[in-house]
């Protein structure tokens, strides 16, 4: 073989690498039986908080098998056992959204230098298993880094949607709005605790038990839109 050639076993990884985005296998059924939800966020209600706010909740994001992963306490990442019970809530993403680089001249979006400086992955399970490792080394903390700050991680890897500006309110807001419900017991248990705890809080205490209950919704909301979008670095995880 004359020299600088290489190949064709030589070339063969390399085409394989830059045709992974065009390639992207088949992804399995979405299955809540067996807790196999392919590339989707997840939600299910988180005990205490959300029985005051339902529209809080614990998230992860799924690897390409359908296994969940999820940030639920310092330096630890579940795999494939959701914490605080069941999936509740689900949505799939689009894998072909995504920007999965060979190399920096094969970005897809249009934050070249700024996705490959924050980190690239050629395939999805790639991001989610990078943004393990960062986070295996984080504290967590329901204020300033938890969950949302793992799968918005996640997000910002694979530059989803083509943005790299994915945070804790918009992740919560995607699932919220977007979201599917596995089933009826699923919209029960997210949101039975809660009608419970308000009709007996306004029994008891009576309507001053709602105000307060609006308070605390609002000052939930309020730390975290001004952590996220008012205070840099106040929610940087």
């Amino acid at each position: 073989m004359s020299p600088g050639r290489l190949s064709i076993m030589e070339l063969k990884p390399i085409y394989d690498i830059e045709n992974a985005n065009s390639e992207l296998w088949p992804l399995g059924e979405i299955d809540p039986k067996k807790a196999k939800f392919p590339c989707c966020l997840v939600w299910t209600p988180l005990p205490v908080v959300s029985w005051l706010a339902p529209f809080i909740g614990h998230v992860g994001i799924c690897r390409e098998d359908g296994a969940v992963l999820d940030f639920s306490g310092s330096n630890f990442v579940n795999v494939d056992e959701f914490a605080y019970g069941a999936v509740a809530r689900y949505l799939q993403l689009d894998r072909e959204q995504c920007c999965f680089p060979p190399n920096l001249v094969g970005h897809t979006c249009k934050h070249r230098y700024k996705h490959a400086e924050y980190g690239t992955a050629i395939t999805w399970d790639d991001a989610l298993q990078s943004s393990m490792r960062h986070f295996e080394h984080k504290t967590y903390n329901l204020f300033t880094c938890n969950c949302h700050s793992f799968v918005a991680n996640c997000l910002n890897r694979l530059c989803c949607g083509g943005t790299m500006g994915w945070n804790m309110m918009n992740v919560a807001a995607l699932v919220l709005f977007k979201g599917h419900w596995v089933d009826t017991v699923s919209i029960l248990r997210s949101f039975l605790p809660f009608t419970l705890v308000l009709c007996l809080g306004i029994f008891v205490v009576g309507w001053p038990f709602l105000i307060g209950l609006l308070s605390f919704s609002l000052l939930l909301l309020g730390w975290f839109l001004l952590g996220t979008y008012c205070i840099k670095n106040l929610l940087d995880c």
